[in-house]
């Protein structure tokens, strides 16, 4: 079976984008492929984080994997930081990845946009992230738009250590999902569902309420056009909510654009936050029932013992082949 890798930074509330992207994605690509899904906490530390907030939040993603349907037994779920071979091997491909790739990164370039200091590892933070991957030799990682260029990045630092050193990485393909894998704001459909907007209406967290779903569901933005229609270039705000429903109803597009053929928006607008709420609230209760448990402890323990029994021989591949002294 082909091997997968993927995770989700816990650095803020996890909002329906994550699902839509990653989460959905990840229930049912554990059938497919043998998977390994990871909490990043690593990379939630590239910019300061309250300790008592990250503490928590690693916990809630990992929650949130299996309150969605990974099955830990079949899937390896485990946290980065647990995992000492990510950062060994991520200082090894650092000497493989030039100084010109790192500063054509976009996120580096969007995130220290208009900042006098940065840490270094907000710089580098994409050899780790390749480190991630070729630690356990995943043959595909999911990628949602923004990500595509850091698997890029991944791509040519493995071949380039394959070329210098003997083949020792598997070169990974992306796998990009046509819809869900870009949620935009409800309030602006040019930007990213995001925590960090100010309008607290233009993003739904996994964890709301379903008055507040129904609430910001009602003042997302529409037009005057009227007609329920999937059109990204003429009806940008319409067509991110039809491919929320389509995420969390699991229909075609085409399905929903039938069903709402000639109602308008009101009745279109409630009717999605109603299938939002009911895909959620079996995910809430489960989450809560696990978040603070022994059992989480418990399945984190045991993926972490068992990526590191994945990644402990790739690295120490890496490590012979460069020359390094191993025993």
């Amino acid at each position: 079976m082909q091997r997968l890798l993927s995770g989700i930074k816990p650095s803020g509330d996890l909002n329906i984008g994550g699902y839509g992207g990653a989460l959905r994605q990840y229930v049912k690509l554990q059938h497919e492929y043998e998977s390994y899904f990871f909490v990043p906490d690593l990379h939630a530390i590239t910019v300061y984080q309250d300790p008592v907030e990250l503490h928590q939040r690693t916990r809630d993603i990992a929650a949130l994997y299996i309150a969605s349907g990974i099955n830990p037994d079949k899937a390896t779920i485990f946290l980065q930081s647990q995992v000492p071979a990510h950062v060994e091997l991520g200082w090894l491909l650092e000497t493989q990845a030039h100084f010109g790739e790192l500063k054509r990164m976009t996120q580096f370039k969007e995130k220290s946009d208009g900042k006098d200091t940065v840490s270094s590892a907000l710089f580098t933070y994409p050899v780790l992230m390749a480190a991630d991957v070729l630690l356990y030799q995943a043959t595909h990682v999911p990628v949602g738009d923004d990500q595509k260029q850091h698997l890029e990045l991944t791509r040519d630092v493995a071949e380039r250590f394959n070329n210098r050193y003997g083949r020792t990485f598997t070169v990974p393909e992306p796998i990009i999902q046509d819809i869900g894998s870009r949620v935009m704001g409800l309030d602006d459909p040019s930007k990213k569902m995001s925590k960090s907007n100010p309008n607290k209406n233009s993003c739904v967290h996994m964890m709301d309420t379903p008055e507040d779903i129904r609430k910001k569901f009602s003042r997302a933005v529409t037009d005057s056009d009227g007609q329920v229609r999937h059109d990204w270039e003429q009806k940008p705000a319409v067509s991110n909510l039809i491919e929320i429903y389509s995420v969390f109803s699991e229909e075609a597009i085409s399905v929903i654009e039938k069903r709402y053929e000639g109602q308008g928006y009101g009745t279109f607008k409630k009717e999605l936050a109603e299938v939002v709420i009911e895909k959620l609230q079996p995910i809430q209760e489960r989450f809560h029932q696990i978040v603070n448990s022994s059992e989480l402890d418990r399945i984190l323990m045991d993926g972490a013992k068992r990526a590191s029994e994945t990644a402990g021989p790739t690295l120490l591949a890496a490590k012979k082949a460069m020359g390094l002294v191993t025993f």
